[in-house]
């Protein structure tokens, strides 16, 4: 693995980064929009298999290539599982030269300020040390409303952890989401900026991170956190919006690149053929490359 070409490949690459990091948490959501019921498993193992199904079958599919995705991000159980014969982070880099990221928050507090901080990350240490072929992590913290304090809060646990990862010589992906559905995400998005400026303002030579941010009411608010020297790239999550209102949104935003889990799986199904997957998945990497170049 060359550290050089993935950098290379996430500041200049021309495509999005794909997120297929369902947790815990997420997974029984994602399965049943993927037509994969409760009933189908009777354990926590069975579904996790159901949803590495899903990843693979994704991962393998013809359209998922480097030309149109930079980089996938996945969950942390993904890392010890196989696709042809190789670890998940090493087919993705070695066979597909898409770049690995790991989910290493382990969910959300309960909402205080208006805003819900990330959960510990008991021996981030060594999940970091036995992360082999892995470029960088993702780390999750929600935004609900406009409330300064908690918003400061948010971000400087983010660039504390982001902080971590660099030192152990990887890239993090700083994820601040602000709630679509909040009644003043503007004035949110507007502080989330001036926050994130300070603290990279504050980073030191050679700390890099990336930016994972729910695609701002006010078109290219983010553009200056995008010209930032220790920004390698801003990318968007679709945060609830369908493909098509998450696509159009970003299309706005010059500066940002997608990174869509639901938006990209949108219309998947496990019932379908190998034929009609690949040609909805197709569609949706068409639809989400387009908006990010």
């Amino acid at each position: 693995m060359s550290k050089a070409e993935q950098r290379a490949q996430m500041i200049n690459g021309t495509g999005f980064i794909a997120a297929l990091d369902q947790s815990g948490g997420s997974t029984p959501k994602a399965l049943a929009l993927y037509g994969v019921e409760a009933s189908d498993y009777s354990s926590e193992e069975e579904m996790f298999g159901e949803i590495q199904k899903m990843r693979a079958r994704i991962i393998l599919a013809d359209d998922f290539t480097k030309d149109k995705v930079i980089g996938a991000i996945l969950f942390e159980r993904t890392l010890g599982e196989e696709i042809e014969g190789r670890k998940v982070a090493d087919y993705l880099w070695s066979v597909k030269g898409i770049v690995p990221f790991l989910k290493i928050d382990k969910g959300l507090e309960e909402q205080a300020n208006g805003v819900q901080m990330m959960k510990p990350i008991p021996g981030l240490a060594e999940t970091l040390a036995k992360a082999d072929g892995v470029f960088g992590t993702k780390e999750r913290s929600v935004i609900h409303e406009a409330n300064a304090d908690g918003i400061a809060a948010v971000v400087a646990q983010q660039f504390d952890v982001a902080r971590e990862v660099t030192d152990a010589g990887m890239v993090p992906i700083v994820e601040p989401e602000v709630n679509i559905h909040s009644e003043t995400k503007a004035e949110a998005e507007d502080i989330l900026k001036a926050e994130i400026l300070k603290s990279l303002d504050q980073l030191a030579e050679g700390q890099e991170v990336m930016l994972k941010l729910t695609i701002p009411t006010q078109a290219n608010l983010y553009d200056a956190l995008a010209d930032h020297p220790r920004v390698l790239r801003v990318v968007a999550l679709s945060g609830g919006y369908s493909t098509e209102e998450a696509c159009d949104l970003l299309g706005r935003n010059g500066k940002m690149i997608a990174s869509f889990s639901r938006a990209l799986t949108e219309g998947l199904s496990k019932q379908q053929s190998d034929a009609e997957f690949n040609a909805a998945l197709g569609a949706n990497i068409d639809k989400i490359f387009k908006a990010s170049v």
